[in-house]
């Protein structure tokens, strides 16, 4: 019998999100990330979408009990070192959610799906106040994209002027409560372009548009990479620049599945792909 050391866990990261079972994006999207990552990434599943390439089909939420037992079975047990949240459909499943992060043991990434990448709305419209009131003051970093800063800040971010209207968006946002805003600029044209503030500091985080069609995932992805970072001591500027440099080569490497829209590929690091 020989005498080995016991391997060390990795980064151990708890996503709070509704399934995807095309697997692009969602639960399915968060956990491929964190593998690739070199985190430990473990699941409370908020609502089970029927999904494809073509778009989502039918949600369906999760008893508030069954997230609030998922949820207590990790963290009283195993223990996070970061959280991520993404589907949460309604008002009574976002401030239960906010509820169990109001204490949480880690920093929180909060992604505030409203849309799916096909257009099909996964928020439901009298949850966005409880967003704004309940769920972002509990964030550490909050990731929108474009539409979804409209959505929560009423500023529509233009073509002609970004960087003004991205720094209105995000002060906005940040009288709501959040550490950190990550404003995402992915629907403009030219350079993806992302603005990271504190209302103190700045960072604008630039990067080539990939021209890929297939970028079902991104937001889930990015996000994710986001709370891998924390967990494992990044800073919050460093844990954003490596994640957005994780989801640029997934976007690159994003492949065709299905007649519609494919997934950015995870595993693109794996594979030496950019």
């Amino acid at each position: 019998m020989t005498d080995e050391t016991p391997a060390v866990a990795p980064p151990r990261v708890l996503t709070i999100a509704g399934s995807d079972s095309g697997g692009g994006a969602g639960i399915q999207a968060d956990l491929k990330t964190m593998l690739a990552l070199g985190a430990h990434g473990m699941s409370v599943l908020t609502a089970v979408t029927a999904q494809n390439s073509l778009g989502v089909q039918g949600a369906w939420s999760l008893p508030l009990e069954a997230v609030r037992a998922q949820y207590r079975s990790v963290v009283d047990d195993i223990g996070v070192q970061a959280l991520k949240t993404g589907m949460l459909a309604d008002p009574d499943m976002v401030v239960t959610v906010a509820e169990l992060l109001s204490d949480a043991p880690a920093p929180v990434v909060v992604d505030p799906v409203s849309v799916s990448k096909h257009g099909d709305r996964l928020l439901a419209d009298d949850a966005v106040d409880a967003v704004r009131e309940r769920l972002l003051p509990v964030a550490t970093v909050v990731t929108p994209n474009l539409d979804e800063v409209a959505e929560l800040t009423g500023v529509t971010v233009a073509a002609q002027a970004p960087e003004r209207d991205m720094r209105r968006a995000a002060e906005r946002l940040l009288g709501y409560g959040p550490r950190w805003v990550l404003v995402k600029g992915g629907h403009l044209p030219g350079e993806a372009v992302d603005l990271l503030t504190d209302g103190t500091s700045e960072h604008w985080l630039r990067s080539p548009r990939h021209d890929n069609a297939h970028t079902h995932g991104t937001g889930c992805t990015l996000a994710s990479a986001v709370a891998v970072g924390l967990a494992q001591g990044h800073p919050v500027p460093e844990a954003v620049r490596r994640a957005k440099e994780y989801v640029t080569g997934a976007i690159a490497a994003g492949f065709a599945l299905g007649a519609g829209i494919g997934p950015v590929d995870h595993g693109w690091l794996s594979r030496g792909q950019a």
